[in-house]
């Protein structure tokens, strides 16, 4: 797999569906992403995934040849430049509430001028192949991606401030804890309609800034609709939920 290639994807404006796993088992994400995902999401926020397990599964899916991508847990910015160091190629980052949280994530995701990032990438390197520091350094900036969840009232107050921050990449909706929010913690319907006039005024908010808008998406099928209304990064189901379903088919044709 070519280094960088989501970011490159996704800055030449096409459309990327990425898997997401939960189950902390590198062979299960490196199972779903040869079956075509171009990328996969690793959640360590809600996930079962620690740092050995992390390690291995970015390996994994370089080996799959689908781009590492990992939801760091709340506030968690070191280990962010630390996934990154392990070879991932962009980080998702939950609850990024104001303009100040953004730059935090910026700050620990950039290398200077845009941010702080600590110079240490040595896997990341080995895994694109790259043997001089420089040639990772130049293209680090451009190439890893930093995605800023949008998901309470809070951050929909703000998103014209997060999305204008420097060294922030894309703007992506958690549509659970959104509906959670604007429901006052009632429901979790994800297409009432509150709810899908916030995921429209997140897409703009991205759109305007030259930024690139992101979603989660519970399937399929919600994912395609999400795309004819301007998301370009979408992910779709778990790991967790095709094993589920999988087994819910096969036991109800024994019944």
């Amino acid at each position: 797999m070519t280094g960088f290639s989501l970011a490159r994807r996704l800055r030449a404006s096409e459309t990327v569906y990425s898997g997401w796993c939960t189950l902390a088992s590198p062979i299960v994400a490196e199972t779903i992403a040869r079956e075509g995902f171009a990328c996969v999401v690793l959640d360590q926020q809600h996930g079962l995934w620690d740092t050995a397990s992390i390690i291995a599964g970015i390996g994994a899916l370089h080996r799959a040849g689908s781009t590492p991508v990992v939801r760091v847990p709340l506030n968690d910015f070191a280990f962010a430049s630390r996934a990154l160091d392990f070879g991932a190629e962009a980080i998702i980052a939950p609850m990024i509430n104001t303009a100040a949280d953004a730059r935090l994530f910026a700050s620990a995701a950039k290398y200077p001028p845009l941010g702080e990032r600590s110079w240490g990438p040595t896997r990341a390197m080995t895994l694109q192949g790259k043997t001089h520091a420089v040639d990772y350094l130049r293209e680090a900036n451009d190439g890893t991606l930093t995605v800023a969840m949008i998901e309470t009232q809070t951050a929909l107050a703000n998103v014209d401030a997060i999305a204008a921050t420097p060294g922030i990449d894309a703007l992506f909706v958690g549509p659970y804890d959104l509906s959670t929010a604007l429901s006052g913690g009632k429901a979790q319907d994800v297409q009432a309609p509150e709810v899908e006039r916030a995921i429209d005024r997140i897409c703009a908010a991205a759109v305007k800034a030259g930024k690139i808008p992101s979603i989660y998406c519970r399937d399929a099928e919600r994912a395609l609709v999400m795309a004819k209304r301007g998301f370009r990064f979408i992910t779709i189901g778990s790991d967790l939920g095709i094993v589920r379903d999988g087994a819910a088919v096969q036991v109800k044709a024994l019944k």
